[in-house]
This record gives structure tokens, C-alpha cells and sequence, in this order.
């Protein structure tokens, strides 16, 4: 039998567990402070799930099946549909806006390559109920929080925004017709990736004129002031320009303005957000995009479900985890092992108040281990020193009249002449070196 896991899924020994717990743990401290509620869903959701959300061409991109009661059924690729339709079955009830997260398990059978496997974890934070541009600042805030937490900085990570219906004003304001847009969407979402002939060809192909070609290949180099001072008497974008203005005015207040760049290429998906979008990079370049959203406020009402409006963002575990480990902030969130409990072997009565010692100590919350055969004294301290112990309780007798002795790296030796006071210090210490 192969000692391996399947191509593109991941063992999580404790070193690698302990990492994601810390990826776990900062993303739900960040995301509660903006009082958001968790939530979760099945893994394994009816197929037409997503084939309603993204056509019958995503099914490749599935683990999908048909179960023992013959329905067809997919392991969830991502968490949104669940989301929708859970929050379409109680629309009427829920308070609004509605401000959920959950962080799933999802999987997807694909091509595995740096930053994407066929298994990962992902942050979801979506918002129902609330059309006002403020809510796409709170959205991005949260997203940006999030870095800080990490320990990274406005130097390490930009946020990329642009919005939908400012780039639909545009395109329309230069008179291109709408059976055009998925062409241009499609040249400005890889504008960056390939060379600006190969764009040209393809806005040519697509039937747009030399002229307005160069247009639409400039829009990668145009700042939100430029835009404003092009477009902005355009009937058809000063609206959506307006709109944008608030938007940044919001960020700016939030204290994430240093954070943002705006960019008209960042298009995401075409038949599913409406409105502002953004995606995370890092400044390097390095990596994949680490997170990336927006508004999508038709997706409940295609769904089936409620007609609200809608938006939300993803942060999957496998870049935010790259990113980390190579900036040197990737921290462990483990078990670090405070208490080792030594006893007098010499002693008959030792052992049984070493159980009751390590007892006592577990439930005053201390982190607490013992050799479970017995050993000489060196060869127990021997075993609490490799087990990364950092501090050790040494047991004698109860007929002492100091049974424990605390040793510590640097300290001389404490003792202790009731359990209750030794586990007082073991609380208040949490077998700290101070």
C-alpha cells in the first residue's frame, strides 16, 4: 500500500497541523471582531448545486458521483451555492444584513500546481441584505485586517479593486456593443499575463477598432484619478465613478487606503459578480492571488432562492500559507508541552501522588505529561527535556514535608508544600520562565 496521500491532497502531521491551526485561528479572531457568525454546511451537495451556478462544464472540475439513492451528488468545490441556499430556505427570517463565515473543505479535481491543489481550506466571508457601497469597504477591511494579523504590511500585500458596473459605464461610453464585453473582459483579465500584440489580435478578432484597441489596452496603466478626469462628465460612468469615490472614501476612514490600488483588469468571474471586485497579490509577485470577492447580487435569485443583494470574498489556506512561510511569519499554534512530572522511583508511595499531582495540574489548565513505565529519575527528566517540556515537577513522598520540587532552565529550584499551592503557581505561570 503506498505510504503517500492522493495526488494534490495533503497529510497534517502536528508540525503542519499546528500551522493551519494558526491560519484557522487568525482568520476567526479577525473576521468575529467585525461580528460575524460562523456557519457550516454538508460537504456533498446535489450536483445540480453548481451545474445551476456554473454551467455543466464545471462537472469536470469535480469529485462527483452518483450515490446509493441515485442521486447525483458532488463533494462541495466551493462554499458560496451552500451558502446561498441555506440562507434562500430562511430569507424571510433572518435579520438583516446577514454577516456569516465558515471555513470549509473543499475540493475540486484539477490540475494540481504551485498554490492550487485538488484539496484545500478556505476562509468564506459573505454579507446578504445590504446594497450600500459601505458594505463592500467593510468587506475588503476584513480581508486586509486579516494581513495585519498575519504580520504583514501594506509593503507585502496590495489589494487590487475595481468595479463591474464603472468598467460596463466605460465600455459602453466608447460605444462598444454589449455582445462584445465578455471579449474585452476576457483580454483585460489576462492583460498582465500575455503580450500586449497577442491582446491587440484579440481585441481585433473580436471585431473592436485599432483605435479604441489601444483604449481598452491602456486601461491597465489608468489610476482612479485619470479615469475621473477622462470619463468624468460621461453620463453613462459619472454615476459609477461617484459610487467608487465613496467606496475609497469609506476604506480611507477604515484605515486601509495604503492598501488599495485601483485596476480596471481585475475582472474575476464574468457571469457571477455585479459590482466592486477585488483580489489580494502579493507585492512580489510571487504567489497566486491570495484571496479575492466582491459583489454578486443576482446569484440568491438565479439559485432559486431570495432576490438580495449580496457579496463576499474567499482565502484559500494554501497561499496565505506559502505567503507566510516565506516572509518568515508563518507561526504554530501546537501544543507547546508546559509541565513534566518526575517522580522518586525509591519512593513506594510516589507514584500514586504523581497521578494525583499531574491530575490536579490538568485540571488547573496546565499542559501536563509523565513517563507511563517506570524509570530512574535522569531517565524521566531525560525524556521531559526531548518532549520540549519547560518545567519540571520532581515527586517524593507524601510523608515529606515538601513533596514537590519545580525545576526550571535558569532558576533554582522551587518548592512546594501543598498541591493546592503548587497549582495556584502552575495557573498563574502557565510554565512561563517568569
Amino acid at each position: 500500500m503506498s505510504q503517500k496521500p492522493l495526488p494534490g491532497f495533503r497529510d497534517f502531521y502536528p508540525e503542519q497541523f499546528a500551522e493551519r491551526a494558526h491560519i484557522f485561528e487568525t482568520w476567526r479572531r479577525v473576521v468575529r471582531r467585525y461580528a460575524f457568525l460562523e456557519y457550516d454546511g454538508p460537504p456533498l451537495e446535489p450536483l445540480e448545486l453548481y451545474t445551476q451556478k456554473s454551467g455543466e462544464e464545471i462537472v469536470t472540475q469535480l469529485y462527483n458521483f452518483i450515490d446509493k439513492g441515485e442521486r447525483p451528488v458532488a463533494m462541495r468545490p466551493e462554499m458560496t451555492p451552500t451558502f446561498a441556499r441555506m440562507v434562500g430556505a430562511k430569507a424571510q427570517t433572518l435579520r438583516k444584513p446577514v454577516r456569516w463565515f465558515s471555513l470549509p473543505q473543499l475540493f475540486r479535481y484539477e490540475r494540481t500546481q504551485k498554490g492550487r491543489l485538488r484539496e484545500h481550506f478556505q476562509l468564506n466571508v459573505d454579507m446578504v441584505g445590504e446594497s450600500d457601497v459601505l458594505a463592500d469597504a467593510e468587506l475588503l477591511s476584513i480581508a486586509i485586517e486579516i494581513m495585519r494579523d498575519f504580520g504583514l504590511s501594506d509593503q507585502d500585500v496590495r489589494a487590487r479593486v475595481s468595479d463591474r458596473r464603472l468598467l460596463n459605464g466605460l465600455l459602453e461610453h466608447l460605444a462598444i456593443p454589449e455582445s462584445l464585453w465578455t471579449a474585452v473582459y476576457a483580454v483585460l483579465d489576462k492583460l498582465e499575463r500575455q503580450p500586449r500584440e497577442l491582446s491587440a489580435e484579440k481585441l481585433a478578432a473580436a471585431g473592436l477598432d485599432s483605435e479604441t484597441a489601444d483604449v481598452i489596452l491602456g486601461f491597465g496603466a489608468m489610476d482612479f484619478a485619470t479615469v475621473c478626469a477622462r470619463y468624468g462628465d460621461a453620463p453613462v460612468v459619472k454615476p459609477h465613478l461617484d459610487r467608487f469615490a465613496d467606496y475609497l472614501a469609506h476604506l480611507e476612514a477604515l484605515g486601509v487606503a495604503s492598501w488599495i490600488r485601483f485596476d480596471l483588469t481585475i475582472v474575476r468571474g464574468l457571469a457571477y459578480y455585479t459590482g466592486i471586485v477585488f483580489e489580494l497579490f502579493d507585492n512580489v509577485g510571487e504567489f497566486r492571488a491570495i484571496c479575492g470577492g466582491g459583489r454578486y447580487d443576482n446569484l440568491l435569485k438565479s439559485l432559486g432562492g431570495a432576490d438580495l443583494p449580496a457579496l463576499g470574498f474567499g482565502m484559500g489556506d494554501v497561499v496565505i500559507g506559502e505567503l507566510l512561510r516565506s516572509r518568515g511569519l508563518m507561526r504554530s499554534s501546537g501544543t507547546a508541552l508546559e509541565f513534566w512530572i518526575a517522580q522518586s522511583p525509591e519512593q513506594a508511595d510516589a507514584p500514586r501522588l504523581a497521578l494525583q499531582t499531574a491530575a490536579a495540574m490538568r485540571h488547573a489548565g496546565g499542559i501536563v505529561e509523565y513517563a507511563l513505565k517506570s524509570q530512574k529519575l535522569d531517565k524521566q527528566l531525560e525524556a521531559g527535556r526531548k518532549a520540549g517540556a519547560s518545567a519540571f515537577v520532581i515527586v517524593d513522598s507524601a510523608s515529606a514535608t515538601a513533596p514537590w520540587r519545580v525545576r526550571r532552565s535558569g532558576h533554582d529550584d522551587q518548592i512546594f508544600t501543598s498541591l493546592e499551592a503548587l497549582c495556584a503557581w502552575a495557573s498563574s505561570t502557565n510554565g512561563s520562565q517568569s
